[in-house]
């Protein structure tokens, strides 16, 4: 019984921590570059990728001028 109820609680807890998505810390996310960043957002979508490339360049260049 008590086997059961281990394997069920780590079962349990491998598929929560499996299910959760993945949180960037800021700084991991300061070093990720416009590319990557739209290539995890967009995968398969080219032209929601090519968008996105240029809004995030956009707004990088402005907060460097400010």
């Amino acid at each position: 019984m008590f086997k059961k109820v281990l394997f069920a609680a780590l079962a349990t807890a491998l598929v929560t921590a499996v299910a959760l998505p993945v949180q960037f810390a800021p700084a991991a996310a300061a070093a990720m570059s416009c590319k990557e960043a739209a290539k995890m957002k967009y995968p398969s979508d080219m032209k929601g990728r090519h968008t996105f490339k240029k809004e995030c360049k956009a707004t990088w260049k402005a907060s460097q001028k400010a």
